[in-house]
C-alpha cells in the first residue's frame, strides 16, 4: 500500500496541478457559452423553396398511389370496376340490364343515356372508353355495280347469260358474289361433265345464300343443260334408283316399298313421305325422275 500512496514532493505537486486543471476545465465547460449565433442563422427563402419541393414530391407520390385507369370497353364494366370508377349500384345495374338484352353501348352519350351517370363523372371516365374499331372507324360500304341486274324489269330467258358458259368475272358482277364464291360456282360446274342440269343446283354450292342465288338467277340461267338419264319413278328398279344423286340402297328400298303400298306415285312430291328420304334434296332428285 505504501508503495502506491507514498509520493515525493515533486509528484504531489504534479497531482495537485492536474486536479486543478481538471476542475478549471469543468468550470469553463459549464459556465462559458461557446455557441456562435452566426451559425444558427436560417435562410428563410431557401427553406421555403425546400418545403415546396418536399410538398410537390409528396403530391406526386399521392397521385401515383391512386388506382390507375386504363382504356376499357364500357360494355364489360363489372360491379367492382363500376365501383372503382365512382358509379352507383343503380347505374351499374342499368348497364347490366341493358347488356342482358343483347344490346351494346357504342358511344359515351349512349352510355350516359343507359346508366344515367352525371355529366361530371362522364367527363372524368369517358376519355378512357375504348370501343371496337368497327364502331369508332366504320369502313365505308362498298358500292357494287351490277351490269346485268335490273330490279324493275325482269330479264327474259333470252336476255340471261348461260350459267354453263358464264365466266368468274361475269358472276362477280352480281351483288354478293365475290372472287371466292365465283370460283366455287365454276368448280362445282366443272365437277360434272357438261355442267349444271338446272338452276336449282346452285343450292349445292357452299356459301350461296337463297338471296344471292335469287340475284344470280335474275341474270343467269342454264340454257345448255348436260344430258342425263331420267327414270320413271313408278317402274325404276333399285339399281336404277341408286344411280340418282343422294339416293342409296336403303332409300331406294324404302321408295319401292312406299310405291307398292301406294300402288304407284301420283306426283313426285309424294317422295317426301318415304322413310329417311332427303327432303332438302328433293328438287335435285326430281331432275332425274319422271312419271
Amino acid at each position: 500500500m505504501k508503495s502506491h500512496f507514498q509520493f515525493s514532493n515533486q509528484q504531489r505537486n504534479g497531482i495537485f496541478l492536474l486536479v486543478a486543471i481538471i476542475v478549471i476545465a469543468q468550470c469553463v465547460y459549464f459556465f462559458v457559452d461557446f455557441s456562435n449565433e452566426d451559425d444558427t442563422v436560417v435562410d428563410e427563402p431557401e427553406l421555403e423553396l425546400f418545403r415546396k419541393e418536399i410538398d410537390s414530391l409528396r403530391m406526386v407520390e399521392l397521385e401515383n398511389s391512386k388506382p390507375k385507369i386504363y382504356p376499357f370497353n364500357p360494355n364489360y364494366i363489372t360491379d367492382y370496376k363500376g365501383y372503382t370508377l365512382g358509379m352507383t349500384n343503380e347505374e351499374i345495374d342499368r348497364l347490366h340490364a341493358f347488356r342482358e338484352e343483347n344490346q351494346w353501348v357504342n358511344s359515351a352519350k349512349q352510355f350516359q343515356e343507359v346508366t344515367g351517370v352525371s355529366d361530371s363523372l362522364l367527363d372524368q371516365i369517358s376519355p378512357y372508353f375504348k370501343f371496337p374499331d368497327w364502331v369508332t372507324n366504320p369502313k365505308p360500304k362498298k358500292q357494287y355495280t351490277n351490269t346485268y341486274s335490273d330490279s324493275k324489269t325482269p330479264k327474259t330467258f333470252a336476255q340471261k347469260i348461260d350459267l354453263n358458259q358464264a365466266t368468274a368475272i361475269q358472276l362477280q358482277k352480281v351483288y354478293g358474289v365475290g372472287e371466292k364464291l365465283s370460283e366455287r360456282i365454276i368448280t362445282y360446274r366443272e365437277k360434272f361433265n357438261g355442267g349444271f342440269i338446272a338452276d336449282i343446283q346452285l343450292a349445292e354450292v357452299w356459301g350461296l345464300t337463297p338471296e344471292v342465288i335469287e340475284r344470280i338467277t335474275n341474270d343467269f340461267t342454264v340454257k345448255t343443260p348436260r344430258p342425263i338419264t331420267t327414270y320413271n319413278l313408278n317402274s325404276a328398279t333399285r339399281d336404277e334408283l341408286v344411280k340418282i344423286q343422294y339416293i342409296d340402297y336403303e332409300i331406294a328400298n324404302n321408295i319401292i316399298e312406299e310405291r307398292t303400298l301406294r300402288e304407284g306415285f301420283k306426283t313426285l312430291d309424294e317422295l317426301t313421305k318415304v322413310e329417311d328420304f332427303p327432303v332438302s334434296k328433293i328438287e335435285i332428285i326430281k331432275l332425274y325422275l319422271h312419271l
